[in-house]
């Protein structure tokens, strides 16, 4: 009695090399198909990784406007006068969401070019006390000379603001010279700096900015606050305002005014919702283009190999090796093809985000989503065609011209 000849299973390392035989063989074919979805997909990632470096700019330019920038200060003319804590940017520091906070004090002492200038002719500067966190938390800089740090704070030495320089005939600090002396109150202060603009506080380039320490020891500053300015993550700016007023001022937070967010914090986040939509309609649609090349290209090579897999069919191969073997080759050649273009689109991207003096930004999932979809799409586009092949009979495929 002869049992029943059971077919042969192959190994998946076989699969994949009848898979690679094609691609083998015709390695031009090979090549121009791979082309195909390398295009597709060097797209995908060109039309994410472009807007998205744009974005990352756009984005930059918003947050230079002080976006997350919130201003607090007492209601003016108050009788009595509303005092904020001495120690209100220590309060304001404990705010979970509060990244940066700093603060400016007015002294009320009258700002000259030396001290042979009647009072009365003072060129309507201010004397702020700063800290030497003043410049960080606002995104300025010294234009020339430095900033105040903990050494000079507690000496007599001021940082000019870019309009008060002006006024006050010091243009910049000029290296190897004696610096120059100004009269802030009754005293001479030497000039260590002069301020580059400052558009997110446009007071401070009006003013005089004396060390926290040296105003209380030379100006009689009594310590409070005038203006403390915070920085916090923007998706909890509102919620850091709510509670800015009570933080600095809990016996009557409503004679604290406190800035709303800015209207670029809106239109940035407006901005992010429209990159993200224009970003997905593009790359599914890079995506379809990649995936219809690669289903004609797995088509065509069908009808090409008719009389391959006649022969195979022939000699024993069942439907489930015909359609394993082109779906490999469909997968393989859609990888292969997803790995090109991932690297094309993100050597482009960098490309012309150089030349258009932008950052470089090729989103990691963008990079992941392309070789997968290769992949995916590979695997989709070659289902009919390895359908197709299967269903051929041997005779039918020896047969055809």
């Amino acid at each position: 009695m002869t049992r029943a000849a059971k077919p042969v299973r192959l190994a998946p390392r076989d699969i994949l090399s009848l898979g690679l035989l094609g691609i083998r063989t015709r390695k031009l074919r090979a090549a121009l198909s791979a082309l195909g979805i390398s295009l597709g997909i060097a797209t995908l990632i060109l039309v994410i990784g472009i807007p998205a470096s744009s974005r990352q700019a756009l984005m930059a330019e918003l947050s230079a406007m002080g976006t997350n920038l919130l201003r607090a200060e007492p209601m003016p003319d108050r009788d009595p006068p509303v005092l904020l804590a001495e120690d209100a940017v220590g309060s304001v520091r404990r705010i979970g969401p509060v990244t940066a906070v700093s603060a400016v004090g007015n002294t009320h002492a009258p700002v000259r070019r030396s001290d042979k200038v009647p009072v009365s002719d003072g060129a309507g500067i201010t004397a702020f006390a700063a800290r030497t966190d003043l410049l960080p938390a606002l995104g300025a800089r010294p234009a020339s000379g430095r900033a105040l740090d903990t050494a000079s704070a507690a000496f007599p030495t001021v940082v000019l603001g870019h309009r008060a320089a002006e006024r006050l005939g010091i243009p910049r600090i000029v290296p190897g010279a004696p610096p120059p002396q100004i009269a802030v109150g009754d005293g001479l202060f030497t000039v260590i700096g002069v301020l580059a603009p400052v558009p997110l506080a446009p007071e401070i380039d009006s003013s005089v900015l004396v060390g926290w320490q040296a105003a209380r020891d030379r100006l009689g500053f009594d310590g409070h606050p005038t203006v403390v300015y915070v920085k916090a993550r923007e998706d909890s700016l509102e919620a850091v305002r709510d509670v800015l007023a009570p933080t600095l001022y809990p016996q009557m937070p409503g004679l604290v005014q406190v800035s709303r967010p800015s209207d670029a914090l809106a239109a940035k986040r407006a901005t992010e919702s429209t990159f993200s939509g224009l970003f997905l309609g593009l790359g599914g649609v890079a995506l379809l283009v990649g995936g219809i090349g690669v289903a004609n290209t797995m088509f065509i090579s069908v009808l090409e190999r008719r009389r391959e897999i006649g022969l195979r069919r022939a000699l024993g191969a069942n439907r489930g090796q015909i359609r394993g073997q082109f779906l490999t080759e469909s997968v393989v050649l859609s990888g292969l093809g997803g790995l090109a273009g991932t690297a094309l689109g993100a050597g482009a991207t960098a490309g012309y985000a150089l030349w258009r003096d932008w950052p470089a930004v090729v989103p990691p999932g963008a990079a992941g989503a392309g070789l997968g979809g290769a992949l995916l799409v590979g695997m989709a586009a070659g289902v009919y065609p390895s359908v197709r092949a299967a269903r051929m009979t041997p005779t039918e495929a020896l047969n055809a011209q």
